[in-house]
């Protein structure tokens, strides 16, 4: 089965085709982060009108990169949510007409499922169940995963995200949108041991995140090394910036240790935009041999948002016979935990 997968949840419009007997044929990214940086931060009517302009020759660069025509598909899958409504509403309602004027199914996908599943796109795919850290601007989640589409919740961030607080705490600094690999590559520079920032919600039972009181402790500690100009030196800043992403990569893995401990699996997965966190995978490598376990995760190009998730968690779907009806579904919300099992 062919399929093409849309992605236009938030600020980056991705297309994919993937076949369920070859794997991935194609794939092609547009990313809207310059647009976006001048704002600091997703404007979502810009988000809507950019993906209006890039998504069809996005489609056809990659059919044309595959060899292929839109005859050749079998169907279409397209992210209904959760996301920005109007990013949504540009792939959903693309991916629906096409399929219906092919004559064709199409299947709405869930966006964190997709990140969940780009893990199968490697080599060396995990297993079912196993445990899966979903961490990135808009979710930091702890799931348990039995099968696709057989979910349950452990633990998710009360306020912000894991990487929202990455862009926060990069805005505190004066860096730019998005702050998450500015403040990674900051942090390369840093003395780790200058400053040591608290690990929120690790000194009581449970899997909940909460991020907010680590965003104020970080403002006070800049605000504190400023000088009468109301400046930061760049040492400075680069070691808030190393304490600060080991606060959040040693909060998350100590969550992770404790998931795998209170499942008694022995598989991690991490997805997302901040599992391509170089000192994350470190250490969670780390933790994982520890526990005698293994951790698995995606390409960096697949970390982020992108058609081939899609593509890949449409395909499953509609292999197991399931396809979305003719609504054109958008949901800016949408727990993961509603969708039916394979």
């Amino acid at each position: 089965m062919r399929v093409l997968g849309i992605e236009t949840s938030c600020d980056e419009t991705g297309v994919a085709l993937y076949d369920s007997e070859q794997g991935l044929l194609a794939d092609a990214l547009y990313s809207q982060v310059a647009m976006h940086t001048e704002y600091g931060g997703v404007v979502p009517e810009l988000a809507s009108r950019d993906h209006v302009r890039k998504l069809i020759p996005l489609i056809k660069e990659v059919m044309a990169e595959a060899g292929l025509s839109l005859n050749d598909l079998d169907a279409v899958a397209y992210t209904a949510g959760p996301g920005l409504i109007g990013a949504l509403m540009v792939g959903a309602s693309t991916g629906r007409a096409l399929a219906l004027g092919l004559g064709i199914p199409a299947m709405a996908v869930h966006h964190m499922e997709g990140h969940l599943l780009a893990p199968m796109l490697e080599e060396n795919p995990p297993a079912f169940p196993f445990v899966a850290l979903l961490v990135s601007g808009g979710h930091t989640q702890l799931v348990r995963v039995d099968a696709i589409g057989q979910y349950e919740l452990l633990g998710e961030s009360l306020d912000d995200a894991a990487g929202e607080a990455f862009d926060k705490a990069a805005k505190m600094l004066g860096l730019e949108y998005p702050g998450g690999p500015l403040i990674a590559k900051l942090a390369e520079q840093g003395d780790r041991t200058r400053f040591r920032f608290p690990r929120p919600m690790t000194d009581r039972p449970g899997l909940d995140f909460s991020f907010s009181g680590l965003k104020t402790f970080t403002l006070n500690t800049a605000e504190s090394c400023r000088d009468d100009q109301g400046q930061i030196d760049h040492q400075t800043m680069a070691d808030i910036a190393a304490a600060f992403e080991d606060a959040v990569v040693d909060t998350l893995a100590i969550k992770c240790r404790r998931a795998l401990k209170e499942t008694g699996l022995k598989q991690l997965v991490i997805a997302g935009g901040v599992s391509a966190n170089k000192r994350l995978r470190t250490r969670l490598e780390e933790m994982v041999k520890a526990e005698k376990a293994h951790l698995f995760y995606a390409r960096p190009h697949f970390c982020t948002d992108n058609g081939a998730m899609i593509a890949y968690a449409g395909c499953q779907r509609l292999l197991a016979g399931q396809q979305s009806d003719l609504t054109i579904l958008a949901k800016p919300r949408w727990p993961m935990a509603s969708l039916p099992p394979l």
